[in-house]
């Protein structure tokens, strides 16, 4: 059975690169089970791409016999072997520092599966060339109406997870970050501590985090996002048990990095003064319950008021910690200006030319 997306028939209606774009623009496909969509989704691919890589992650069907075919029709097709399988993540870390090696200067990640219209790979660049992003994502939450033919379940575990996403990374103006659509500039992706990333489906919003420490620019794009016949293998019971804690991992990790380690600002004392008093509040509160309980004698207005008046204050200064947060969502692209962010070591050639003038 031949494979048909869907975004076939759509294709002549999206604006397309005549030429091919100034800057090597590489699209990074991670493939697993993919044997019968792949040929479709390569060869949708416009003019503006430099060049394609395909990474098989150790499938078990014929996805390296279609990605051989591809690149028998298409000459920008490079196929990367994984020899077992690592995950989505592990594939598109493959595929990312094999076209870092190669020169690109614009990655795009899509999938395998159909899911994605090739056509829009313009739309994910045109941000980060023009300066006014480092990384795009697709958000399919957007439209109303696309919103509401997605699968019921789908909607509401994504409706959480980003609001746990906006918690772990502080781009709380980003929404659905489990969308693999993704596009960075090159010389952040350099940055980025590639091994670290998470091999598997927490990825994309791992990747967000990382992005967050660099305070690298994020822009959204509505997205449609097509859904077919197609077996997912990302399972939601396993995104309930797992993410919700490699958020709360993340979260934790930020506020050290940008609040502690990296910055200690205004923020920094409303946070760290907010928790002192809010762990006061209830140690002391909770202790006097318990004594009251046992002795049968109610709590004195003065121990009532100094245990309800920290908790007070506590939210007073969460709160205004929060506000500063959302305040501090990166706004300003960094890939034109990388010299603050990387950090300068002296090499072995450096010392020995000092030595030897």
């Amino acid at each position: 059975m031949t494979f048909q997306p869907s975004w076939d028939v759509e294709l002549a209606q999206v604006a397309r690169a005549e030429q091919p774009a100034p800057a090597r623009v590489a699209v990074v496909i991670p493939c697993y089970r993919a044997s019968a969509s792949l040929g479709a989704v390569v060869s949708a691919i416009g003019r503006e791409v430099w060049r394609i890589y395909c990474i098989d992650d150790a499938s078990p069907d014929r996805t390296i016999e279609a990605i051989e075919a591809a690149a028998e029709l298409d000459p920008r097709v490079r196929l990367i072997r994984r020899t077992e399988n690592g995950g989505v993540g592990a594939a598109v870390v493959d595929g990312i520092r094999a076209a870092l090696d190669d020169g690109a200067q614009i990655i795009v990640k899509i999938d395998s599966d159909g899911q994605m219209n090739p056509a829009f790979i313009p739309e994910f660049i045109a941000p980060i060339a023009s300066g006014e992003g480092d990384y795009v994502k697709g958000n399919r939450f957007f439209a109303l109406d696309r919103v509401v033919k997605m699968p019921p379940l789908r909607l509401a575990g994504n409706a959480g997870l980003s609001f746990l996403a906006k918690l772990s990374t502080g781009y709380w103006d980003v929404f659905d970050p489990t969308n693999g659509y993704v596009a960075i500039h090159a010389e952040v992706a350099r940055l980025l501590p590639l091994e670290r990333l998470h091999r598997r489906y927490f990825f994309e919003s791992d990747l967000l985090f990382r992005l967050s420490t660099l305070r690298a620019r994020v822009v959204e794009l509505p997205l449609e996002t097509v859904y077919q016949d197609e077996e997912s293998h990302l399972s939601e019971l396993r995104c309930l048990a797992t993410f919700p804690l490699l958020h709360g991992r993340n979260f934790f990790k930020r506020l050290f990095y940008n609040y502690v380690l990296r910055n200690f600002s205004t923020a920094s004392l409303s946070l760290i003064g907010g928790l002192m008093m809010l762990a006061f509040g209830i140690v002391f509160g909770g202790l006097h319950w318990l004594d009251s309980l046992r002795t049968g004698e109610p709590a004195t207005a003065g121990t009532v008021m100094l245990s309800a008046l920290p908790l007070l204050v506590s939210i007073q200064l969460l709160l205004n910690f929060l506000s500063q947060d959302v305040a501090l969502t990166p706004s300003t692209a960094i890939h034109r200006r990388l010299g603050s962010k990387r950090v300068l070591t002296t090499t072995i050639s450096d010392l020995s030319a000092k030595d030897h003038p």
